[in-house]
C-alpha cells in the first residue's frame, strides 16, 4: 500500500499537525476570498490534495468538487520519472468554461500541479491553484500558498502507515 514512508531519520522537516491544518485551511481560504476569485468547482489532486480540498470546499462554501488522480511520489524523496494520470479520470466536459480551484497539499517539484493545470486549462476552464506548501524548486508558482518551505513535509494524514487487520484471538 502506498503512503509516505517513515521520515524519522530526516534531521530537518516541516511537521503539520491536525490543529495547524485547521488554521492553515482557513487562512488559505481567506486568501482566495480576499483575491476576489470565486471558484465554481474545487478540484483535488488526489491523494494529497483530498483533505485540503475538502477543507477549502467547506471554508469557501463551494459544494461542487471533484478529484483528479495523479501518482508521482513513491517514497521519501523518491518519484516516478514523470507524474502519471490514474483512472478514473475527471469528467473534463463538465468543467468547460468553469472557474476551478485546483488544490494539492504541496507544490514540491510542481510537475504534478503543472500537468493538472495544463490539462484542465486545455479543456477551457479558468484555473487557479492553492497549496498548503510550496517549495522554491517548483516549476509552478501556485496562486495561493499557505507556507513556503524547502523541508520534507510530514502531513497528519500520511504520518503513519495504513492500518492493518488485527490478528484474531486464538480459538479455544
Amino acid at each position: 500500500m502506498a503512503y509516505h514512508a517513515d521520515s524519522s531519520e530526516l534531521e530537518t522537516k516541516e511537521v503539520l499537525t491536525w490543529d495547524r491544518f485547521g488554521s492553515a485551511g482557513r487562512e488559505l481560504a481567506q486568501a482566495v476570498v480576499d483575491s476576489g476569485f470565486e471558484p465554481e468547482i474545487i478540484i483535488a489532486v488526489a491523494r494529497g490534495g483530498l483533505l485540503p480540498a475538502g477543507h477549502l470546499s467547506y471554508a469557501l462554501g463551494v459544494k461542487l468538487s471533484d478529484a483528479i488522480n495523479v501518482e508521482f511520489y513513491t517514497d521519501v524523496h523518491e518519484t516516478l520519472p514523470d507524474p502519471v494520470l490514474l483512472e478514473p479520470l475527471l469528467d473534463t466536459d463538465a468543467i468547460r468554461g468553469k472557474k476551478l480551484l485546483v488544490v494539492d497539499d504541496v507544490a514540491d517539484s510542481g510537475r504534478t500541479l503543472a500537468l493538472v493545470l495544463e490539462l484542465l486549462s486545455r479543456q477551457g476552464a479558468e484555473c487557479r491553484s492553492a497549496v498548503l506548501y510550496a517549495k522554491s524548486k517548483s516549476v509552478v508558482d501556485p496562486d495561493y500558498v499557505w507556507k513556503r518551505t524547502d523541508e520534507w513535509i510530514v502531513f497528519p494524514w500520511s504520518v503513519e502507515p495504513p492500518v492493518s487487520a488485527v490478528a484474531a484471538p486464538p480459538m479455544r
